[in-house]
């Protein structure tokens, strides 16, 4: 592909199945979407170059969708809560992407990915599409390349792409390097979300929901609201004269539903008036250029015979404390480079 062809020419792609998917992501067909998203999670060496590929050519058509993210304590009803958001949004008139992540086991490497079952009436609309992956360990609360299924859902028209992270937790910032909004979801109780919740992911927040405010727990709902209105007044703003927002609702029921989705709407024109959106997404990109050559330089060391061959003996001396971990990463570093290293297993 020409990577310097003019964003309005048709790309030039290296194979038939490529061209295929690149034209059936564009025409908003399902399979062609669920295909381009499995090549780009793919680790195998030659997948990846070609769903570079795919996605410098799908670039140009992205770009015109709100991109949501939502994070919420245990317990609080996140699918469902999507679920109800998906189904509003779309009775609107509009096209909803669910990108959900499932942690992955630190032991076996697999998910369940169950998040399609907990969806079942957004997951038979054909206005709309879920998409569960595992996190594959990749810290964060999203996947390795949720940025890049993002992008393709973009490409294929859906305008409201919404991801679901793995949960609440200290690394759960990442989610926030790939969306426009981030949305904290909590329960009624704010005494304990409080004391539990890193004070950095409220700084992230640009609105606060208190779901489940229904029935019994309606007043605690509107207590809790009011609780963390006070408590974000001690958050600076992320951006200026553009407070973090803290309502309730309930996904049971509905109400609120659609008051919260004015208030997303509102917000991201916002964000686009303003230009903050547009500094954001640049930032944005480039964050996702440094994780990229992390995580690419990591998989070419761990592919290099002379690293490969002596990774286990460092990992040994390392695991019997013979070696400090910094100095056996000095030694691949250098074996990588091809330079000559004196250090020597104790």
């Amino acid at each position: 592909m020409n990577l310097n062809q003019p964003p309005g020419d048709k790309p030039t792609l290296s194979d038939e199945r490529l061209t295929s998917l690149y034209r059936g992501v564009l025409a908003g067909e399902r399979r062609s979407l669920a295909r381009s998203i499995t090549l780009v999670e793919s680790t195998r060496r030659g997948d990846r170059e070609r769903a570079i590929e795919l996605i410098d050519a799908l670039l140009p058509h992205t770009g015109d969708a709100t991109r949501l993210a939502i994070s919420g304590t245990p317990g609080v009803g996140k699918s469902t809560f999507i679920e109800t958001v998906g189904l509003a949004a779309c009775r609107q008139g509009r096209r909803v992407a669910v990108l959900s992540v499932d942690p992955s086991s630190a032991r076996t490497g697999g998910s369940i990915l169950g998040d399609k079952t907990r969806m079942p009436e957004l997951t038979r609309r054909d206005d709309a599409f879920i998409r569960p992956s595992p996190s594959g360990g990749v810290l964060g609360g999203v996947g390795q390349r949720t940025r890049e299924a993002l992008l393709i859902c973009e490409a294929a028209g859906f305008d409201l792409v919404i991801v679901e992270t793995v949960g609440v937790g200290q690394s759960e910032t990442t989610a926030a390097d790939l969306t426009d909004l981030f949305l904290l979801l909590l329960a009624p109780g704010g005494g304990d979300d409080l004391q539990g919740i890193k004070r950095g992911i409220m700084e992230l927040a640009d609105i606060v929901a208190i779901n489940k405010a229904d029935g019994a727990l309606v007043d605690l709902a509107r207590h809790t609201v009011a609780d963390h209105r006070a408590a974000l007044h001690l958050v600076r703003p992320k951006y200026p004269n553009m407070e973090t927002e803290v309502v309730a609702c309930s996904a049971l029921t509905g109400d609120g539903i659609e008051e919260l989705l004015q208030l997303i709407d509102a917000r991201a024109r916002a964000l686009a008036d303003s230009g903050h959106r547009a500094a954001l997404r640049q930032e944005q990109a480039v964050t996702a250029l440094h994780a990229d050559l992390l995580y690419e330089l990591r998989a070419r060391l761990l592919r290099d015979p002379d690293v490969a061959d002596r990774l286990g003996e460092l990992e040994l001396a390392v695991r019997q404390g013979h070696r400090s971990p910094g100095s056996a990463a000095a030694e691949v570093l250098d074996r990588s480079s091809g330079q000559q290293t004196s250090r020597t297993i104790g």
